[in-house]
């Protein structure tokens, strides 16, 4: 077969990706109801201490990206150093406030934009930027990532330091049965009123790397249940380090909030970066 000459377009297209109105939705919907939120999450507290530790180290203002409610930032507000927050939930970020007038001796220590983080400009810069618990996990393109990377650059001191944490990818857990209801224990729901029968169900999208989490609740009647969309890109370590470095950040990774090096058996990876000197985009 005799070749056209010239260039030749590449066949397939581009890599899909998460449909835009499944990653909004599961961006969003996990985050409207603040009273469950905060009670699913209230035991996760080995996180604050790090940050907390962490800021205290390094110095503030803080700027965290997916400040929420405010579950880390007003610990680290405890400790005497400023925040800044960023989110797009507005729920979550009302809930903040709602603590804030009900802790007086932190109001001025908290502020909080709502916003997409990928897109924010405070146009300021901070000696310690952090995005915990999954916060990257919402960033499902390269552009997003990207475009959030550039983003970190602009509102980092020179010579400081962003840190982040996400849940450890693992095959074997991307491989559910898309048709399977996994039951919970039950669990009092704040906003629905009263004591509801959980239940998850989880789809993997292999190419677009986006795992998504259905979450049931089942109350005595309609107006006491209701369902959610959560959707997390999963970020494999070696790819993300090569996102990080030629978005110009070199970074140190750790497991568990431990100072210790990852291994097979970790849960939670823990990445610390900084700009690379003589880097430009």
């Amino acid at each position: 077969m005799k070749s056209s000459g010239g260039s030749k377009a590449l066949s397939g297209g581009q890599l899909p990706t998460a449909p835009a109105d499944a990653a909004s939705r599961g961006a969003r919907e996990h985050y409207l109801q603040p009273g469950y939120y905060d009670r699913a999450y209230r035991e996760r507290r080995h996180d604050v201490g790090f940050y907390a530790q962490l800021a205290a180290r390094h110095g503030g203002p803080v700027l965290e990206y997916g400040v929420g409610s405010g579950r880390v930032a007003l610990s680290i507000a405890a400790a005497g150093i400023d925040v800044v927050g960023v989110d797009h939930a507005k729920p979550m970020l009302d809930e903040l406030q709602r603590q804030l007038a009900a802790n007086p001796a932190l109001q001025n220590r908290v502020r909080a934009r709502l916003g997409d983080m990928r897109r924010v400009n405070l146009k300021r810069r901070f000696p310690l930027v952090i995005a915990p618990f999954n916060a990257l996990l919402h960033l499902y393109t390269r552009q997003d990532v990207e475009r959030f990377l550039a983003r970190v650059r602009g509102h980092l001191e020179p010579r400081g330091v962003f840190v982040f944490d996400y849940a450890m990818p693992r095959v074997r857990d991307l491989d559910p049965d898309p048709e399977r209801w996994y039951k919970g224990p039950k669990v009092r729901h704040p906003e629905l009123g009263e004591t509801v029968r959980y239940a998850e169900r989880f789809h993997y999208a292999p190419v677009a790397q986006v795992l998504s989490t259905w979450i049931r609740f089942e109350g005595s009647d309609s107006e006491h249940s209701g369902e959610q969309l959560l959707t997390h890109r999963q970020f494999f370590p070696q790819e993300l380090e090569a996102l990080l470095h030629y978005n110009g950040f070199e970074s140190r990774w750790s497991a568990d909030f431990s100072g210790s090096r990852p291994n097979s058996l970790t849960d939670v990876l823990v990445v610390e970066c900084r700009l690379r000197k003589g880097w430009s985009p």
